[in-house]
């Protein structure tokens, strides 16, 4: 966006409020589109929005409910009603009234609910197995709802990489069972808000859909494409029902151009603005720098991704409450378990504070990790909880940890040394004294946003079997990215789209069914099941889960920890080497004194002799001990 650009921008935005000026008024929506009795907040902001909402004089009568004031906006067609609802307050529908300079009467009916009685914000933890998912790309459960002629973007065509597929909520609720069986206890899909935006010029020679969902134009819709509110919510009560968790993936950072409020802006300051188009530095140390200038931190956190994702400024406090109230509302009405919150280091800090302190008042259980995709354990440990003093401390429960990502994939892209293969996940996790609860971090090998993990190790089996198991053992809670248990892979050549191929069996016409036992073939199948095994061992087994961890300097590529607790004590040794090795025990007696067998957790073969292990070459070995 240059200069011109925005001079368009800024005269549009006054031509708009001049013709505005002369409609009648009428108030159109109210946000959000509905609230609960009984929330331990008592306090609840309105955003009203119509032609002239802004003039109007509002009043209410419902007992409980008090309209304590009435905030303009810049823009006269927006007020924003703070409201208490009192402990007493009833579920039910009361008229909000609107009284023009005329004499003119607008009403609009609310709906408070009463809270059902389903735990929301339960939270994801050790004991979880989340798997991510990419709706659009995973299972297409209705093709009726593929495409819409009243949407800006009316194309669904597989053949395209880049443009909408078609998957949608009910092809997940499909896939459940499969998505159980294979060990997962929670999902976190990437956004299923609308995203009803015109294609978006991903490079010169091609134009991009927002099949990822990161691209809002409405935060109180759910996107029909994906089946809308009622497949979401059906979507909620079948993991609930399986046992399982629903992680929903917050954007706080930034809207599509195409967001009804970005072409009616309420405030001039509700999006960061610049004289001419600035995109973010990406920077992050910039913020924990003791020496970071002022301009360098206001590129990072006010700069724009991209001219089409406008970035919003959380420092004004309507907008704040506005994002802060979504999250809410949204909790409340998908019974929601976690949060994952995408470009979390991009976000004002006061205000990720804030939003986190937010929810977790309301729903004390809940988790709440974000990506921050950084570099080294210290900055990893600026956005979350951390022992470390700094300026600024952080409140988030967790994050994504991309040191362990980035640790994984060395040492199984790195020769053994001093300070390379094997040693490079050793050090990441020595690490952990930085974080106050390293526990809460979602490790991963990969997301949607990264190579696929077996192109990034040489689809090398050995490799892709050895970071499974590191994955599935080491502390934190895990994360999978679809399709990997069936061995997909991809690079980032020549766009994200590739790493996001559909799942095969998921859609109409497909030749191959990865989700059935019969459509796996070779290793394909092998790396199913070691997955499965691994997951649901995991699940079975405590010590895995929230159990003490002790390593041990790694030595000649052999890398050997401990997960135990008082009743049960797994080892696993990695020998990254590329000949086999006997790994002499005495060195770890601390751990493995008065264990006499062990049980080979995948293979399930017995093990009489402890005081030496034979490892394979590239090899990690997961035994389970007994006396």
């Amino acid at each position: 966006m240059n200069r011109f650009l925005c001079s368009l921008t800024l005269l549009g935005w006054l031509v708009t409020h001049a013709l505005q000026a002369q409609q009648a008024p009428a108030i159109t929506r109210i946000d959000p589109t509905n609230w609960w009795v009984g929330m331990k907040n008592p306090n609840l902001q309105l955003l009203v929005y119509g032609p002239q909402a802004g003039t109007l004089t509002y009043s209410l009568n419902y007992p409980g409910v008090r309209l304590v004031r009435t905030q303009k906006a810049e823009n006269p067609n927006y007020a924003f009603l703070d409201l208490t609802i009192a402990p007493t307050a009833k579920p039910g529908s009361f008229q909000i009234t609107g009284r023009g300079a005329n004499g003119q009467t607008l009403t609009r009916s609310y709906e408070l609910k009463a809270r059902d009685k389903v735990a929301k914000g339960q939270g994801v933890n050790t004991a979880d197995f989340i798997y991510l998912i990419m709706p659009d790309r995973f299972a297409n459960g209705d093709p009726s709802n593929d495409a819409f002629p009243d949407m800006l973007d009316t194309k669904a065509d597989r053949s395209v990489p880049h443009l909408r597929h078609g998957g949608d909520l009910q092809g997940v609720i499909g896939k459940l069972d499969y998505l159980k069986d294979l060990g997962v206890t929670a999902l976190w899909m990437t956004p299923v808000i609308a995203n009803d935006e015109t294609l978006k010029r991903e490079a010169p020679d091609r134009m991009q859909a927002g099949y990822h969902g990161y691209h809002f134009t409405d935060h109180y819709q759910i996107d029909k494409r994906f089946g809308g509110e009622k497949a979401y919510k059906q979507l909620a009560q079948e993991l609930h029902r399986r046992g399982m968790k629903l992680v929903q993936d917050a954007v706080y950072n930034h809207v599509s151009d195409d967001h009804w409020m970005f072409k009616a802006q309420p405030f001039k300051d509700w999006f960061n603005q610049w004289p001419s188009y600035t995109g973010s530095n990406h920077k992050d140390v910039v913020l924990y720098d003791p020496y970071a200038s002022a301009a360098d931190k206001k590129a990072l956190l006010d700069g724009w991704f991209t001219p089409f994702l406008p970035d919003l400024n959380q420092r004004n406090p309507f907008l704040a409450t506005y994002l802060i109230q979504h999250a809410i509302w949204s909790t409340e009405m998908f019974d929601l378990d976690a949060w994952r919150v995408d470009t979390y280091k991009y976000n004002d800090l006061d205000f990720l504070n804030k939003s986190n302190a937010a929810l977790l008042a309301e729903y004390p259980n809940i988790h709440i990790f974000g990506e921050s995709w950084v570099g080294n354990p210290v900055a990893q440990a600026f956005f979350v909880k951390n022992n470390m003093k700094l300026d600024f401390t952080s409140n988030q429960p967790g994050g994504l940890d991309f040191v362990l990502y980035d640790a994984i994939n060395a040492a199984l892209r790195e020769n053994f040394g001093w300070d390379t293969g094997v040693n490079r996940l050793h050090q990441a996790v020595a690490s952990d004294a930085l974080y106050a609860n390293p526990e809460r971090l979602v490790t991963f090998l990969e997301n949607h946003d990264t190579d696929r993990f077996l192109s990034v190790i040489g689809e090398d089996f050995d490799k892709y079997k050895m970071g499974v198991t590191w994955l599935l053992t080491q502390r934190g809670i895990p994360h999978w990215y679809y399709g990997t248990e069936v061995l997909m892979k991809g690079t980032k050549f020549p766009s994200d789209a590739e790493v996001r191929r559909d799942f095969p069996g998921g859609f109409p016409g497909d030749k191959e069914n990865k989700f059935t036992a019969e459509g796996r073939k070779g290793r394909e199948a092998e790396a199913f099941n070691l997955v499965r095994t691994l997951a649901n061992y995991r699940k079975a087994t405590p010590a895995l889960q929230s159990g003490k961890l002790m390593q041990y300097l790694p030595q000649d590529g052999v890398f050997v920890y401990f997960r135990y607790d008082t009743n049960k004590t797994v080892v696993v040794a990695t020998n990254s080497q590329t000949s086999e090795q006997n790994l002499e025990t005495a060195r770890f007696a601390e751990r493995m004194k008065g264990f006499t067998r062990a049980r080979n957790v995948v293979t399930g073969e017995t093990l009489s002799d402890l005081s030496r292990i034979k490892l394979p070459a590239r090899t990690a070995v997961v035994l389970e001990l007994s006396r």
